[in-house]
């Protein structure tokens, strides 16, 4: 948007970068990828290396794990050289294994075929209930924006279905032949409902008119309730419609109430709703479908003071409780038929999903696990009796062993006394002794940073690296108050935080300031943007991917996608308190006159969530008042979005660029 649409009138030098189509920004971003490419070239230049060791740990041709519904096995298969996988089904074999027959087997859809040499996104991938019909969603920009496809399975003929602006959610009604999906407004914002069905114009079901609110529909567990739910970043208002009646009533369960979150699914014992009207950490109730309004709610489980309900899942056979304590998730699963128990992981620190790929009306539930030195498992969950069998393990390629690599937690203390939990990676030899450290960090909307596993991560610890991530207030990571002590006016301790991580890091001797690398992307990118204003001698490098550096400018011009909606997050800077405390912490205004370590920073041209000119404004400003020689490199993919490049080797080449930086700043 042109920056005379700001409310704030600062002058901004750099806000000609925002005129997205002018030859001279387009110059400009071209201008500082040529220079990121001759740095890189002539620095060490290792990208070749470390993309072939990337990919020689990808199984590059493979079978996805097949997911069960009906009379079919639904799976993909990834090839060598091939960008995107292929989408596949074949028929369920009679004794219940999840063997799929080549000889048998259906192409669905092929995504390297569609893409050709662009970029592609899949958004949705959806079958309808009687299995003849696909409903697919792709963006072929990397804006978000899609375009909805209908193919029949039988024929294989393809029609587009005509919605402008679709957010690419697709949700199939129990006929088989009504979909619906939503449209964004031109804030980008998901905002309205529309009933499809081929050969008839969209019919408009519901509009949501608040600009916090963002709309959202899916199909219950039991697959008999369609769910519209309509959430702002602290407030929801849920509606149900029968799957066998689409064109009925959508019946309301709570009308919104500033503050009150709840979540709904529909299992054998009517509808559950996730809802925090009894106290933050969240209770559960249930109610019958039909008579769903709130005075008809009926408790099921409490309010734990001592660990936050952070969801649920729920089959025919069981009820699974997602509970988030001590900085990770345990599951406590209630069989229909039995005593309660939680299940249990064989690592300290993990990361631990419920993953679909069973039938509702299955015995088993399907886990994925995970650690920082153990690739991903899926483990089938029998819900009578609490056995767990690995269906999959994600392989490694080449040498590789988990106990090479040891993992830790560690925990620092934020200056105001909190304990800040912090996960390690590093082979043994490297935990000993001040090593290079990788410190990756997020902090914001409740989104908690489970440990993972990463086949491109092996390259830095192989070297000698360590891998850490910084749990900081903001994210959920320990809880619903984790969350809201991150946000709002407490926006300062998702920083102090951070620092405090580091410098125990360093205080414990994992490495020191000339090894320290910091990193983080979108919201991540805030936080890295603010802590290398306040503290750039603490750092040795800095790597901000798509980073909300611009804050302060984004949240006082609300023409922008999005704005109004993050004012929860944020603060709306109407109010005088408000505008000075994002300013304060905005990492663009605060740059200033001082060394700073070197940077990567990325940008996608496309992006809708973090506009491209944030980090371009923030590297121009960085540019002109740092006082040191360190490298300074902005890559902005000029094809894609927010996500980054969306092939799997294109990927893998960003990462490979990422560490090439870091191995020839830090030695």
């Amino acid at each position: 948007m042109p920056p005379s649409t700001r409310r704030d009138a600062t002058p901004d030098p750099y806000a000609w970068l925002e005129q997205r189509d002018l030859d001279e920004v387009i110059d400009h971003l071209k201008a500082e990828n040529s220079h990121t490419e001759q740095w890189l070239s002539t620095h060490d230049d290792q990208r070749a290396q470390l993309f072939e060791e990337i990919r020689g740990r990808i199984r590059e041709t493979d079978l996805s794990l097949p997911a069960v519904w009906g009379p079919w096995l639904y799976y993909q298969r990834t090839e060598a050289g091939a960008e995107y996988p292929r989408y596949f089904r074949s028929p369920r074999p009679a004794d219940g294994s999840l063997q799929t027959d080549p000889t048998k087997e259906q192409l669905l859809l092929d995504l390297n075929e569609l893409a050709g040499d662009g970029f592609l996104q899949l958004g949705d991938f959806a079958i309808s209930p009687d299995h003849h019909w696909l409903a697919y969603s792709l963006d072929r920009q990397g804006d978000e924006t899609y375009c909805l496809y209908l193919k029949h399975l039988d024929s294989g003929n393809i029609s587009e279905l005509p919605l402008d602006q679709a957010d690419g959610s697709l949700v199939w009604a129990n006929d088989s032949v009504t979909l619906f999906a939503v449209s964004m407004d031109e804030a980008s914002r998901p905002a309205t409902l529309w009933r499809l069905q081929l050969g008839t114009p969209a019919v408009r079901v519901y509009h949501e008119a608040d600009q916090r609110f963002y709309l959202h529909a899916y199909r219950s567990s039991s697959e008999q309730w369609l769910v519209l739910a309509s959430d702002s970043k602290n407030t929801s208002e849920v509606r149900v419609v029968s799957a066998d009646h689409p064109a009925g009533d959508w019946q309301l369960l709570s009308r919104r109430v500033t503050g009150h979150e709840y979540h709904v699914d529909h299992g054998p014992d009517g509808l559950l709703i996730r809802s925090n009207d009894r106290g933050e950490n969240f209770a559960l109730y249930r109610t019958d479908p039909h008579h769903p309004l709130r005075r008809n709610w009926e408790l099921v489980v409490d309010v734990d003071p001592q660990r936050t309900l952070e969801d649920f899942s729920v089959q025919r056979h069981g009820l699974l409780l997602h509970y988030r304590d001590g900085g990770l998730t345990r599951l406590e699963v209630r069989p229909a038929n039995g005593a309660h128990y939680e299940v249990s992981m064989p690592d300290a620190v993990y990361s631990l999903h419920v993953q679909g790929g069973e039938e509702y009306v299955s015995e088993h539930i399907r886990l994925r696990y995970e650690s920082l030195n153990r690739p991903a498992q899926v483990r089938a969950l029998h819900l009578p009796s609490g056995s767990q069998t690995v269906l999959k393990q994600t392989p490694v390629e080449g040498p590789f062993d988990a106990d090479d690599y040891e993992v830790r937690r560690e925990w620092a203390t934020a200056p105001d006394g909190t304990r800040i939990p912090i996960s390690l990676v590093g082979r043994p030899a490297s935990l000993a002794a001040a090593a290079p450290l990788y410190l990756y960090g997020y902090g914001a909307y409740g989104a908690s940073m489970d440990p993972w596993f990463s086949h491109a991560r092996l390259s830095l610890l192989d070297r000698g690296w360590i891998f850490a991530i910084a749990h900081v207030r903001g994210g959920a990571d320990m809880g619903e108050a984790w969350y809201q002590q991150g946000k709002l006016e407490h926006k300062s301790n998702t920083f102090n935080d951070f620092i405090a991580c580091a410098e125990h890091l360093v205080g414990s001797g994992y490495t020191d300031s000339s090894k320290l690398v910091i990193a983080g992307g979108s919201a991540g990118g805030l936080l890295i943007g603010n802590v290398v204003n306040q503290r750039p001698e603490l750092f040795a490098a800095a790597v901000a991917d798509v980073p909300f550096v611009d804050v302060w400018n984004t949240m006082n011009n609300p023409a922008l996608p999005l704005t109004i909606g993050e004012y929860e997050e944020w603060g709306d800077p109407n109010d005088p308190a408000v505008a000075e405390r994002i300013r304060s912490y905005a990492p663009y205004e605060q740059v200033r006159e001082q060394a700073y370590p070197a940077m990567f920073v990325t940008a996608g041209y496309h992006d809708m969530r973090v506009q491209y000119w944030e980090a371009a404004k923030w590297v121009a400003k960085l540019r002109h008042s740092k006082t040191d020689d360190r490298p300074l490199l902005l890559r902005t993919q000029m094809s894609a979005g927010h996500g980054g490049a969306s092939g799997r080797y294109q990927s893998m080449k960003e990462l490979a660029e990422e560490y090439s930086f870091l191995l020839a700043v830090i030695k």
